[in-house]
């Protein structure tokens, strides 16, 4: 699909928070009707550009301490077969294939202990994952992509200003 400045502007709204912002909000601020705003959504959507809205969780302040990244590795043929697998195994929360190297899926797992940590790690295994490492993560911040029509909502609400 072919993104014009609406749907980019669309896009950069729903990464700043897609939970709070109303329909008529962001058309005011992209310079459209609320309508133009509900159709591009749902074409996003039926396209797949849009796949889902997901909350973004502190897993520690949840009672989640040990937040676990996995680097694996895994024959390259069956890379992409093994990582959608992965995600069936209880505590995975990401699963991520890398093109180049030979550490080519990484996995994010959320665990309440150690020994449901080892119970991932054993699980990533009997799927034909070899961990070859594993990193406790502090913390992990996402921001939304800003080349996604920061600009169109910016000049929309100074033309307005204007």
């Amino acid at each position: 699909m072919k993104l014009d400045d609406v749907n980019k502007a669309i896009l950069y709204l729903l990464q700043q928070n897609s939970r709070r912002i109303a329909m008529r909000e962001m058309a005011n601020r992209v310079g459209v009707s609320a309508g133009t705003i509900r159709n591009r959504i749902e074409k996003m959507e039926d396209e797949g550009v849009i796949r889902g809205y997901y909350p973004e969780i502190d897993y520690d302040k949840a009672g989640l301490q040990l937040h676990v990244l996995f680097v694996c590795r895994t024959p390259g043929l069956d890379r992409e077969t093994c990582a959608e697998t992965a995600r069936s195994v209880s505590g995975v929360v990401s699963v991520r294939e890398v093109l180049n190297g030979r550490d080519n899926v990484q996995i994010e797992a959320i665990g309440t202990d150690t020994d449901d940590i080892a119970r991932v790690n054993d699980e990533l295994h009997e799927l034909g994952l070899t961990v070859v490492n594993s990193s406790v993560l502090k913390s992990s911040h996402v921001q939304p992509f800003d080349h996604f029509g920061k600009q169109v909502v910016d000049e929309a609400n100074d033309n307005e200003l204007s």
